[in-house]
């Protein structure tokens, strides 16, 4: 569907928990990290598990969507779930989705609940969770964690959640639960606003990094490390000194600062993470298609900027990390987002555009993108069919100082690793 309708029909949280009931509710004996916001929320997911992770915990991790497979969206540790307990935990559930018939699950609450099975079936000691769409009525909202977070917020999927930076936080804070502490990123003065009333309302503890946490970064570049971002985070029971940031990009000291002011919540409340364990889980951290260098000469990036903070976020990091001449964007989007934003950042930091279409149902149409792209720019822009020929046509207008980027949504890119694996974007 291009826009579902953000109601209690279609975004159920009785339904999941009748679901959950049928299974004998695996999420009430698990120890939740509940993390929301509009972008960056994979990332601090990902960077709070693996650290974690080196602090010896078995960390469950949920994250959501995938670019390859399905069972990238739960892991344990760095394993994703295997296939024969994925095929086993689906077995299980299809009964109880049969008989739901007036009522049918979706998708999402589907995997969310075969998420759950499996970490509480594995007994791990955390799990980090993060929401799909929203959070209020998100399937993932029926957990009672042990701490939040809300990674930067700003417009996304506003047919669902609002038209305003109000409207979705007031959406995002629906995970706010009476005397569970949230830590938030910076966020601008509306969102703030909105966030500190939700706390209150709740009867919760809400604490901004930089703010009410003391929290700086800096970005440095040498001859030997090159380009990086480091942290510093200090709190009465925690001093993090500047700790490498493992992602690229500006955005991604908030994301790991938002991971570490969570884990001094939890050092507070008794369970033993180090700095040393802190430093090791930061350097464990991949992630695919955040600002993923993917082959040299000319450059090739990846990454599943969606919407136009991310892809704002996305230019700035490739200006600060990565050296080029001349930058050439293979760009498709979903119909569904801010396009017009979108298109303003690519703007700011493409000196040539291809659009192209994602594969999706819900894919913007190229020649669309191209005419909206011209509107706003003279710079140069033209349409391909496939990313295949995208990607031919990128490599035949760029030198090895150039650098290619694949980006606009989780589809494009996921059809990217398919291409590239298969020895098709050559």
């Amino acid at each position: 569907m291009l826009r579902v309708g953000y109601n209690t029909t279609n975004f159920n949280l009785a339904r999941m928990l009748r679901i959950l009931h049928a299974l004998g509710n695996p999420q009430k004996t698990l120890n939740c990290i509940h993390i929301a916001g509009t972008k960056g929320k994979g990332s601090t997911c990902t960077m709070l598990a693996s650290m974690l992770s080196a602090a010896d915990f078995k960390t469950g991790l949920y994250t959501s969507p995938h670019l390859l497979d399905m069972r990238e969206r739960i892991q344990i540790g760095r394993d994703m779930i295997s296939e024969a307990e994925f095929t086993r935990l689906v077995a299980r559930i299809t009964p109880i989705i049969n008989r739901m018939k007036r009522d049918e699950p979706t998708f999402f609450e589907i995997i969310t609940a075969i998420a759950f099975m499996h970490f509480a079936k594995q007994k791990v000691d955390f799990a980090v969770i993060e929401t799909g769409m929203g959070g209020r009525l998100d399937s993932t909202n029926v957990i009672k964690p042990i701490v939040c977070g809300i990674t930067s917020i700003s417009y996304d999927h506003v047919q669902q959640l609002g038209h305003t930076l109000e409207q979705i936080a007031a959406e995002k804070a629906g995970i706010f639960k009476p005397g569970v502490p949230v830590i938030s990123a910076p966020q601008v003065t509306a969102v703030r606003r909105v966030l500190r009333r939700a706390a209150e309302q709740t009867g919760c503890e809400l604490k901004f990094i930089g703010d009410d946490i003391e929290y700086s970064y800096r970005f440095e570049s040498s001859r030997i490390t090159g380009p990086q971002t480091r942290v510093c985070m200090t709190t009465p029971t925690s001093r993090f000194d500047h700790l490498h940031v493992p992602l690229l990009g500006e955005h991604q000291a908030h994301n790991c600062g938002v991971a570490l002011g969570i884990l001094d919540v939890m050092r507070q409340r008794g369970f033993e993470v180090t700095e040393q364990a802190a430093i090791d889980g930061l350097s464990r951290v991949r992630i695919e298609g955040r600002v993923e260098i993917v082959r040299e000469q000319p450059k090739l990036v990846m990454d599943v900027a969606h919407n136009a903070a991310s892809v704002a976020a996305l230019m700035r990091a490739i200006g600060q990390n990565v050296p080029y001449d001349s930058m050439v964007v293979i760009f498709g989007c979903s119909a569904d987002k801010d396009v017009d934003g979108m298109l303003t950042q690519l703007d700011l930091g493409a000196d040539k555009v291809i659009f192209t279409s994602n594969p999706s149902s819900r894919s913007a149409d190229p020649h669309e993108l191209l005419l909206r792209f011209q509107e706003k720019s003279g710079k140069m822009a033209q349409i391909a069919p496939t990313l295949e020929e995208a990607y031919r046509i990128a490599k035949s207008c760029t030198t090895r100082e150039d650098l290619v980027c694949i980006t606009g949504s989780f589809y494009l890119v996921g059809e990217a690793k398919r291409l590239l694996a298969d020895g098709k974007l050559d």
